[in-house]
């Protein structure tokens, strides 16, 4: 599989003129306008309170914007009934089992523990902690509780993954071996995956594309294709072109950042 293959997906969403001002007067965002197609995987990178959590929150339909239009291309041209959303905390319930805490979505849905329970071992199976199924957050460690919050995101087999900065509380073994994993993840699900991160690195490595967000208020200063075939792994991160493409990114980065 190669990025180019996703210049022929159709749009999923559409984001034009997005604009977020909060109530004490703060301009979050100004105008944000990106097209996200099905089966992406797209990386906002941009400095600190440059607005990318608060653009995957109104994607999430968590917040609403102040301006402009977030229009999904879906049969009814509503907003996906499931979305999957990763928070850079895990956000467990430490009192639950790792296997209650991936049953709370489907929980809240009224739907019964016994018939959950394949969805719920089919979920920890696909990353990784299906023998941990009844440990507690309390045992388990960073990069594990990732998984299982994951894990909680994939429960109800979401179509958009929303990601924000998930891994970069860890270290960075364990950043870049999650990172593969899903990428793995997404090879086979082909969900859509927005991922927040202020890593420049990890969003070439993971991306089709990189959406470079300049400095507040928040706004697309441009797009960088990363033109490498999946899957990826040691030897793209070694290569040239990996090289090439996050200079190309860092460059993007500081002039959105210039006064």
């Amino acid at each position: 599989m190669t990025s180019a293959d996703a210049s022929t997906r159709p749009p999923l969403l559409t984001l034009s003129g997005v604009a977020k001002t909060y109530g004490g007067g703060t301009v979050a965002l100004a105008g944000v306008d990106a097209t996200i197609r099905q089966g992406d995987f797209i990386s906002l990178v941009g400095p600190s309170g440059c607005g990318k959590s608060t653009l995957l929150r109104i994607v999430a339909g968590l917040i609403g914007p102040s301006g402009g239009d977030v229009c999904w291309h879906t049969a009814d041209g509503a907003r996906p009934a499931d979305i999957g959303f990763v928070f850079q905390d895990a956000t467990l319930m430490p009192w639950a089992s790792v296997l209650d805490n991936v049953f709370l979505p489907l929980k809240l849905r009224g739907m019964a523990r016994e018939k959950a329970q394949p969805q719920l071992m089919e979920a920890l199976e696909r990353v990784g902690l299906a023998d941990f199924s009844g440990a507690f957050p309390r045992e388990l460690s960073g990069g594990m509780k990732m998984r299982v919050s994951l894990a909680r995101a994939l429960v109800t087999e979401p179509p958009v993954l929303l990601m924000d900065e998930p891994f970069a509380a860890l270290d960075e073994f364990t950043r870049e071996k999650l990172d593969d994993d899903l990428l793995q993840l997404w090879s086979s699900l082909r969900w859509t995956v927005i991922f927040v991160t202020h890593s420049i690195y990890e969003s070439v490595y993971l991306s089709e594309r990189v959406l470079v967000m300049g400095a507040r208020p928040g706004r697309v200063l441009g797009e960088v294709g990363i033109e490498a075939p999946y899957p990826r792994g040691p030897a793209f991160r070694r290569s040239h072109g990996y090289v090439d493409y996050c200079a190309v990114v860092s460059t993007a980065l500081r002039e959105g950042a210039a006064p």
